[in-house]
């Protein structure tokens, strides 16, 4: 198993709040209800997705942490997420999508005629914010796009639920390996976990559940993580419908 990475928060934050401000002060849960900037009416898909159908989503941005970041979600329900740095050896590990979710990302794609011949790049002179690629599979056929920064609305909206995936599967691994390798550090875990969920930067942070509730029982912890873990649990559990 792989070291723990470390991840900036303030680097998580500072792109999902810019994708935020550019589409309108949305959110993942906002997006995935279906609203829109402005009280606009959002843009019917084109019609469902093949069965078969895989998107991934990847970006390469060498010196972050992360450098290496790539979800794939298939039409089915089977996902995968593989997040590392660049002299990591390839490791995907399977991941659970719920259906809003991959709906919600198909749909998306298909707004975006599942991503054939379409230039997002706004081609101006901007930092490097690491390159991203869409990508859509389908029955042999394969189409793509890659870009550094885009204003395209749909675009924007799918990155930042591509985005919040990655992040909520970071918090997720973070205190996961936190219990089995440094328990005096579950805390920081969770209190980045905390930051992540009051940013409602996380699209599903339901699955995080099953580990909050294992933080929250373990008599072994110091008592202010499991309070935390406690409290956040409750959270979640009090948001969802």
């Amino acid at each position: 198993m792989r070291p723990q990475m470390t991840v900036p928060a303030a680097f998580f934050s500072k792109a999902l709040a810019g994708i935020i401000l550019l589409i309108g002060f949305a959110t993942p849960a906002a997006i995935l209800d279906g609203a829109t900037t402005n009280g606009a009416t959002a843009a019917r898909s084109p019609g469902p997705a093949p069965q078969g159908a895989t998107i991934t989503f990847r970006r390469i941005f060498k010196g972050s942490v992360p450098e290496f970041i790539e979800i794939k979600v298939e039409k089915d329900g089977a996902g995968s997420y593989d997040i590392r740095q660049l002299s990591e050896d390839a490791d995907p590990q399977p991941l659970q999508i719920g259906a809003a979710v991959r709906e919600k990302i198909f749909d998306l794609a298909a707004q975006l005629h599942n991503f054939a011949g379409l230039d997002l790049d706004v081609h101006r002179r901007i930092a490097d914010l690491g390159e991203k690629t869409f990508r859509y599979e389908n029955d042999g056929a394969v189409q793509e796009t890659h870009f550094n920064y885009t204003i395209n609305h749909e675009a924007s909206q799918l990155l930042m639920i591509f985005e919040g995936l990655a992040r909520q599967q970071q918090d997720q691994t973070a205190i996961e390996q936190k219990l089995r390798y440094d328990r005096l550090g579950v805390n920081d875990a969770l209190v980045q976990f905390e930051a992540d969920l009051s940013q409602r930067t996380l699209p599903e942070p339901e699955r995080l559940l099953p580990v909050l509730d294992r933080v929250a029982a373990d008599t072994k912890l110091v008592d202010v993580a499991r309070q935390r873990a406690r409290a956040l649990a409750e959270r979640i559990r009090a948001s969802q419908p």
